[in-house]
């Protein structure tokens, strides 16, 4: 599925690999009765962290799909779950690529409890370029991954810049 990029050298093209991050504190609806954020409520982080990294990258979703004409759902999800987080701690998502497919890609997320410094949460999600009329799959445009690529790191590399 991976045949294209892996991340485990970064391209000579590539001056360096950075790990993109944003901050979210535990919400008040995402938390269950024993006052632990619900398992579910972590696939909001996944998303929120995406999406602003596709916009870090210069490919913010709301121009993705009429700019490449294709589709990017999501063929597989999975996530671990390490430290239990509670309403309004501070979390930090490092969201990151580990490889680019010929008509896929792989999104990794770490979550940092910050205030614990504790892994929280482990996923990934790949995601798979489509037509938008058939959506039969279709190769990722070589434009859009080289606006990725600079994001494409091993999982290593994401947990030692989070501090790990």
């Amino acid at each position: 599925m991976f045949d294209r990029i892996g991340c485990i050298d970064p391209p000579p093209d590539v001056a360096q690999t950075m790990l993109f991050t944003v901050d979210e504190r535990v919400r008040w609806s995402a938390v269950d009765k024993a006052g632990i954020i619900f398992y579910g409520a972590y696939v909001r982080f996944f998303e929120l962290a995406e999406m602003e990294l596709f916009r870090a990258a210069g490919a913010p979703y709301g121009e993705v799909f009429d700019r490449w004409d294709i589709w990017l759902p999501r063929v597989h999800l999975e996530s671990d779950f390490h430290y239990p987080s509670r309403l309004d701690d501070k979390l930090r998502v490092g969201a990151y690529f580990t490889s680019f497919g010929t008509s896929s890609l792989r999104i990794n997320f770490d979550i940092l409890h910050v205030d614990a410094h504790r892994l929280a949460v482990t996923g990934h999600e790949v995601l798979v370029s489509t037509t938008r009329d058939t959506l039969r799959p279709t190769p990722l445009p070589e434009d859009l991954v080289e606006l990725l690529r600079p994001y494409c790191m091993t999982e290593e590399d994401a947990r030692r810049a989070l501090g790990l």
